[in-house]
């Protein structure tokens, strides 16, 4: 058997593996995700998505629990109890609600609420949903798949109540007009949020201008205030040194 033939019978075993199943998976989704991104304006945010999958952390672990029909995190947490990579990778990336699970600063008791997402992240978060609707599904995806899911699954409790409404938006607008008015919808919206995001940097740098302005001009006033007053100081000390010298010398004479 010639190099050429055992090459093409590794390739096809391979492609049996869960290995290259797995990473095909990851990759077509991570492809989706991208191309939805691109759709609404999140360039640097559709090319760096999920790119923490490929990591051993996180990579080993899909290979290891691959399902095909659903994500293997459902199979390591039920193997194990936790899944490693679920946990590796909801810390590195903001599109996910539970990278934004803080303790609640109301009730104060030691509780985990959802915090505020940026609406970029929001937005890639609707993205990414859609996505592995498309992925999982298969055939069976509808328009309406990612919002049925979004209504049936508890995690949205956890989100603030910002976030839930803005996500719950989008996937209702996908169900009832369709992918294309969904994602003019998004660029425009994002459009409008970085203009936002601008105003707010340049209000910031306005506000540090002044406040440096008026502080530097505080500094000085008050730094020739201080420089009157030892000005004085010193020649109310010469005065006195004189008249106390006049009056010595009248005591001697």
């Amino acid at each position: 058997m010639d190099i050429g033939s055992k090459i093409s019978e590794g390739l096809k075993a391979t492609k049996n593996t869960n290995l290259y199943k797995h990473f095909r998976t990851i990759t077509e989704h991570k492809l989706e995700v991208g191309k939805n991104c691109f759709r609404c304006g999140l360039y640097k945010q559709g090319i760096l998505h999920d790119l923490s999958k490929y990591s051993p952390s996180e990579f080993v672990m899909g290979v290891k629990y691959y399902q095909g029909n659903r994500s293997p995190n459902d199979a390591e947490r039920e193997d194990k109890g936790y899944t490693s990579a679920w946990l590796h990778h909801k810390g590195r990336n903001k599109h996910h609600l539970e990278y934004w699970l803080d303790y609640d600063m109301v009730k104060r008791d030691g509780t985990m609420t959802g915090m505020k997402m940026p609406d970029n992240y929001i937005v890639e978060m609707f993205c990414d949903r859609v996505a592995a609707s498309k992925i999982y599904n298969g055939d069976k995806y509808v328009d309406s798949t990612p919002l049925n899911y979004f209504l049936n699954g508890k995690s949205k409790g956890a989100m603030h109540p910002y976030v839930r409404n803005k996500l719950h938006l989008l996937l209702n607008m996908l169900a009832e007009e369709g992918e294309d008015k969904t994602f003019r919808f998004a660029k425009r919206y994002i459009k409008e949020y970085k203009k936002y995001l601008k105003r707010q940097k340049y209000k910031a740098r306005t506000k540090a201008k002044l406040e440096k302005k008026y502080n530097d001009m505080a500094s000085e006033k008050l730094e020739k205030k201080y420089s009157r007053r030892v000005n004085s100081d010193r020649r109310k000390s010469h005065i006195a040194a004189g008249i106390s010298g006049k009056f010595s010398q009248m005591q001697h004479s």
